[in-house]
């Protein structure tokens, strides 16, 4: 420039004497109004003005508040060991707060190369949160193979299967088969456990039992079967039975099943202890007899649910194997025949 420029705040320019600050401040002070000297006298000037204010009784000065009373910072707090938060969950089966998780206090390191213990040995830790005897986890483990799997017609079966070849997903079809697990599809164990156990240790007598059965119009979870009977035995229920007399010192529940389809079987040679019946009385003389579990302890796991747990985690195992097999063989979409409908309307 060839003249002398003042710049102000924003770019803003001087371009003569009445526009500079010195200007503007001393055209303020002429009107009245109060100007510091420089920036650093606003603050008291501003009080001094304030001052004068009061004094004239222009201004009133109102009451100070209080100092609210602010809380504690809980971090601070709790890094002191000052407070301690309740806990949302409470879990007493496994910990993944240290290097390696646990089942029941057991590393998952220690659990792998256990032989005795197996898959079955890690549901006894994460279901019963304690080390069972070894025929107890091999019983668990032939539960779950006898169980996984028992074709494609059954109910989960047959709605893990649709849903696979609708399209969806894994865990979609997983669920729509393990929904249909009831007291009419393999949820049978619980309530055959249930009626089995109420009954023996009411001391009824198996012909009692099913008398009282049929009085109150009510159906003996874990007996009966489509196909199978007296003359063409379930595999499995063999196989269990067999499993359990050999390791076991007693089996008074399943000895008291065995007389019950003794009567049943004689009014229908389907009305056999089915597989479902098998596995809850089996499981109970376990609980019962291995000396690890107190009677009511015993009774809980029943109470519970954890046979129809066995019988959902051993499906599973079968309901990923059916939509794996319908993603493989690239199944279409399916529909129902017609002709396998009777229409009403």
């Amino acid at each position: 420039f060839d003249y002398e420029v003042q710049f102000g705040h924003a770019g803003a320019r001087a371009r003569g004497d009445e526009e500079t600050a010195g200007a503007k401040n001393r055209a303020l002070a002429k009107a009245g109004a109060h100007v510091p000297r420089s920036f650093d006298e606003f603050g008291d000037l501003i009080a001094a003005v304030y001052q004068v204010l009061v004094k004239a009784g222009a201004i009133v000065v109102a009451a100070e508040p209080s100092v609210p009373k602010l809380p504690s910072d809980y971090d601070a707090l709790k890094k002191k060991g000052l407070v301690r938060k309740p806990a949302n969950i409470v879990c007493s089966i496994s910990d993944d707060r240290g290097a390696e998780a646990t089942y029941a206090g057991v590393p998952i390191s220690e659990v792998a190369k256990d032989e005795q213990l197996g898959v079955g040995g890690a549901i006894c830790l994460l279901w019963f949160r304690r080390r069972l005897p070894p025929y107890f986890c091999k019983f668990i483990e032939l539960c779950m193979i006898t169980t996984a799997d028992h074709g494609p017609c059954v109910s989960g079966a047959h709605n893990t299967i649709v849903a696979a070849r609708a399209g969806k997903d894994l865990v979609s079809s997983l669920i729509s088969g393990l929904a249909t697990i009831g007291p009419r599809f393999g949820g049978a164990l619980d309530d055959a456990a249930r009626m089995f156990c109420e009954a023996f240790d009411l001391k009824l007598t198996p012909e009692k039992f099913v008398e009282k059965c049929k009085a109150e119009k009510t159906v003996i979870a874990g007996i009966g079967h489509r196909i199978k009977s007296l003359d063409n035995p379930d595999a499995r229920v063999v196989l269990i039975k067999e499993y359990v007399k050999k390791h076991l010192p007693s089996t008074p529940l399943l000895d008291f099943a065995l007389a019950v389809e003794q009567v049943t079987t004689k009014k229908k040679a389907s009305l056999i202890l089915n597989v479902d019946g098998c596995i809850a009385v089996c499981f109970v003389d376990l609980l019962r007899t291995c000396g690890e579990f107190s009677r009511s302890e015993a009774d809980d796991f029943v109470t519970h649910g954890v046979l129809n747990g066995l019988f959902v985690s051993s499906r599973t195992l079968g309901l990923v194997g059916h939509f794996l097999d319908q993603r493989r063989l690239k199944q279409p979409l399916y529909r129902h025949p017609q002709d396998d409908v009777t229409y009403l309307a």
